[in-house]
């Protein structure tokens, strides 16, 4: 009786710790953020480190832009506190994680070539795929696909965490949209997570970290009078790390008992990975075709994001970034609840409702100009 008894108190302070590794890593994640942004603020003013408005720009006053700073630091220091286990485990995530803050924060202050971005980001890439094994191996069925050769497992993560890094950068244009997007994908991800046993509790430690810097953030994001945006900086390791979070989400359903059966098993996972980051991945995509139809460079900045569209409504930027954050919120539930039917017919309905989101502001401005006429 005494043995249980004990084996009943480990399991109950194992329970607690992790809790209190969720509110620390929230609240600390947070309270940096908060207290250390005003100084961030009041130094980029006073060495005139500014984001400049420019054509595409949907600001129109010079704005600090290093808020990325403090969300790297706060993140970092947190979940290395409260998710030691991921360093620990995936010894390059750190790593890959600093190679992308002195990119992002070089071109914040300097603006750094594209290429050179660019191959900062592969070096991140390679670093936690091969480095770290973090890899999409398998593709679930998906077109009769399933176990992936090693070298084009490589090759793909590191298109992918490439893409989903420049992705995050790109909806990065109006107030609170990336943020809002993020703690979104964090949340779904954290419920995921927890679904799938204590195996994750560090993920989801993470997540909460990540959440509690861009909620502090948010307080300045749409303030008037201690605006700041988070840069490169911020939005390159946001993308980044909720790239490793898909990436990780499905690396679980292929996880095998000891005689071969699979732990989790569901075949739309990749699919509902998907849904959760459907808002970066399917505006990146449209504005690329749209350059492309237009023989123009995938590369070359415009105002044909989504965000761009809905503020051409009249919307403000609160505004599209709430309704922005609920199209995305609504895929999410759709992959979710029908998360158990065909794969290839699941992602046409998610692909099909993230373009139907995506070009809605344009037949809505359309409808609006008739009434008008």
């Amino acid at each position: 009786m005494e043995e249980v008894d004990i084996r009943n108190i480990k399991y109950f302070l194992g329970i607690d710790s992790f809790y209190l590794k969720c509110i620390l890593g929230f609240i600390g994640s947070f309270l940096l953020t908060y207290l250390t942004i005003p100084k961030i603020i009041r130094v980029s003013y006073k060495k005139n480190l500014m984001a400049r408005p420019k054509e595409r720009s949907s600001h129109h006053t010079e704005t600090p832009n290093l808020g990325g700073i403090s969300i790297f630091y706060s993140v970092t220091i947190m979940s290395s506190i409260c998710a030691y286990e991921l360093f620990s485990s995936y010894i390059f995530l750190f790593s890959g994680i600093i190679v992308l803050f002195f990119i992002g924060l070089m071109d914040d202050i300097l603006v750094v070539a594209p290429n050179k971005k660019f191959y900062a980001q592969i070096v991140t890439a390679l670093m936690i795929s091969v480095g770290s094994n973090v890899r999409i191996g398998h593709f679930f069925g998906i077109l009769g696909i399933n176990l992936l050769p090693y070298w084009f497992s490589i090759l793909f993560t590191v298109l992918i965490f490439i893409f989903l890094i420049n992705a995050f950068n790109l909806i990065d244009g109006i107030d609170g949209l990336a943020s809002g997007v993020a703690i979104l994908v964090c949340c779904a991800f954290i419920i995921t997570f927890w679904r799938l046993g204590s195996i994750n509790y560090p993920m989801i430690v993470l997540a909460l970290t990540i959440i509690g810097s861009l909620l502090a953030f948010l307080h300045y994001n749409f303030s008037k009078r201690y605006k700041i945006f988070m840069g490169d900086t911020g939005s390159m390791i946001i993308g980044f790390l909720l790239s490793f979070m898909g990436i990780k989400f499905l690396n679980l359903f292929l996880l095998q008992y000891p005689f071969g059966t699979p732990v989790y098993w569901i075949q739309t996972a990749p699919v509902i990975v998907i849904a959760i980051l459907i808002i970066p991945i399917i505006d990146t995509l449209g504005v690329f075709m749209i350059r492309i139809y237009k023989k123009r460079s995938p590369f070359n900045a415009d105002k044909n994001h989504m965000h761009h569209r809905y503020l051409r409504l009249g919307l403000s930027h609160k505004q599209v970034t709430l309704v922005i954050v609920a199209e995305n919120a609504i895929v999410i539930l759709v992959a979710y609840f029908l998360r158990h039917i065909n794969v290839h017919l699941l992602l046409i309905i998610i692909l099909l409702l993230g373009i139907i989101f995506s070009f809605l502001p344009l037949l809505l401005t359309k409808i609006i100009h008739k009434k008008r006429e």
